[in-house]
């Protein structure tokens, strides 16, 4: 959850091996490297987006529910929980180490947004709805204006919400 909240470069060794009760020589013999620990966490994060997505896509009108979850006021504020997509993959790409569990944290959340999706072109449609949600939680957690922060969050769930009702026509 650090690495969501502070950033992975801005999140130094010792600070996090005394936040965890670790010794120097205790951290190597569990973590690689700082990027092991980052993968294993990404691991972690993968476990609880499959635990959210398996509540919310058991129930009917799913992916709007999901919508409303994933750009919610309490999404926003909490960058150090719920999906890791908008907290740390610009700054993996940044750093020239993509994640294997990003793209399966991705895989995921497309097979889930296809089952819900009408079948013709639900591919074509899934990773739009996917890349519009992470960027429109990223924007909204950018903007120092509630408002404007309020509104790019309700205008892309209606925006969603309403290429989705296209797509069951």
């Amino acid at each position: 959850m650090r690495f969501r909240r502070d950033g992975i470069g801005a999140t130094g060794l010792q600070p996090l091996m005394k936040a965890l009760g670790l010794t120097h020589g205790g951290f190597y013999a569990h973590f690689k490297s700082k990027d092991d620990l980052v993968e294993q966490a990404m691991s972690h994060a993968l476990d609880e987006v499959k635990g959210i997505t398996s509540e919310v896509f058991a129930r009917p009108d799913s992916l709007s529910e999901f919508i409303d979850l994933y750009l919610s006021l309490a999404s926003r504020d909490a960058p150090d929980g719920g999906c890791p997509l908008p907290s740390i993959c610009l700054e993996l790409g940044q750093r020239d180490q993509p994640s294997e569990v990003t793209d399966e944290i991705i895989l995921h959340l497309l097979e889930l947004f296809d089952k819900t999706i009408p079948a013709a072109g639900s591919e074509s449609r899934s990773l739009p709805i996917l890349s519009t949600l992470v960027g429109g939680l990223v924007l909204s957690r950018s903007a120092f204006d509630e408002e404007l922060s309020e509104r790019i969050l309700n205008t892309t769930k209606d925006y969603l919400k309403q290429e989705i009702r296209k797509t069951a026509n």
